[in-house]
């Protein structure tokens, strides 16, 4: 083996490894089943259905690699959605302008809340996101008065979520292609993400250096909201409408998805290319578990599983560490 073969090798991480190699093997049983799970339409087409998880995902792993967690996702979702869809409606060509950005910021508000109550109040993230989540539904219900919301999805909406460019390639896909490249270089290029690794690995540490570690974990917990809500925009373009509980199947894969990619639950560990190997990785399985006819409730328990093996497995190398 040549020495840039060996130092290739070196540099792979062996979870982002096996997360493709779990994705070839996937694809592999599926042509089993039918030729048709190998065919550029098809896996085009999952690469497009992975990019709403891949937005939500993005904003899971940046919360995660604090050591943190955010239980908020389900309704800062269906918020973004929502929200982005009432403005469409109600404001007439000015709201179809507004809507995207509206929603996403409807999401950073929340993640703001979340992040004051960890950061400054110094409450388990757990709980505080489990209460804004709480507190989101409580207003999505007063807002549509227990109905299924009516309002529709705007032009531009639709346009992210279902369009193609020029080259064939779904929007939705370039839009998780920006995402993820900003969230690459937020990550490794900037001090914002420098402090992020390193309050996930050592919080005192980073304290005693000088980091403002209130406000970037403040900034983290905005980024997931906005990034949860966004997903929830495209997902309401998707459709053509939102839904009062379109973010509920999107908790734990999104979770599932970071921890399959690699980045530890504990904090301080991770890149972004494992997460994009989590995403395909979950989406392929949902694909197959779909075709294979079982329901939602047992989807949601093998993610259940999947994430408590992998919790296990961090949680002794931590300890050996």
């Amino acid at each position: 083996m040549s020495r840039l073969a060996r130092s290739l090798v070196r540099h792979i991480d062996p979870a982002v490894a096996i997360a493709f190699g779990c994705i070839a093997a996937l694809l592999f049983l599926g042509s089993l089943y039918s030729t048709s799970f190998v065919s550029p339409a098809f896996l085009l087409q999952q690469l497009k259905v992975a990019s709403f998880l891949g937005v939500i995902a993005t904003g899971a792993m940046i919360v995660i690699l604090l050591g943190q967690i955010d239980l908020s996702v389900p309704w800062v979702v269906a918020v973004g959605g929502m929200m982005s869809t009432a403005v469409a409606s109600w404001w007439g060509p000015v709201g179809g302008i507004i809507a995207i950005p509206f929603g996403i910021l409807c999401g950073v508000a929340l993640g703001l809340v979340s992040g004051f109550g960890v950061a400054y109040l110094r409450i388990p993230s757990m709980i505080v996101t489990l209460a804004v989540n709480a507190v989101a539904q409580g207003l999505m219900v007063v807002h549509t008065g227990g109905f299924s919301p009516q309002d529709a999805s705007s032009q531009a909406m639709r346009f992210l979520a279902t369009g193609n460019s020029l080259l064939g390639i779904p929007n939705a896909l370039l839009v998780w292609g920006v995402v993820g490249a900003a969230a690459t270089f937020l990550l490794s290029r900037t001090t914002f993400g420098r402090a992020v690794y390193g309050i996930g690995n050592s919080e005192r540490a980073v304290y005693l250096s000088g980091v403002k570690l209130q406000r970037v974990v403040l900034l983290a917990f905005a980024l997931s909201g906005g990034l949860s809500a966004f997903g929830g925009v495209l997902l309401a373009g998707y459709a053509s409408k939102a839904a009062q509980g379109m973010g509920d199947a999107y908790l734990l894969p999104s979770i599932a998805a970071v921890v399959l990619g690699g980045t530890s639950i504990l904090g301080g560990r991770g890149n972004y290319l494992g997460t994009v190997a989590g995403v395909i990785l979950i989406t392929l399985l949902q694909s197959i578990l779909s075709v294979m006819q079982i329901e939602e409730s047992g989807r949601q328990i093998i993610y259940g599983v999947v994430i408590i093996l992998m919790l296990l497995l961090y949680g002794r190398e931590g300890l050996v560490h």
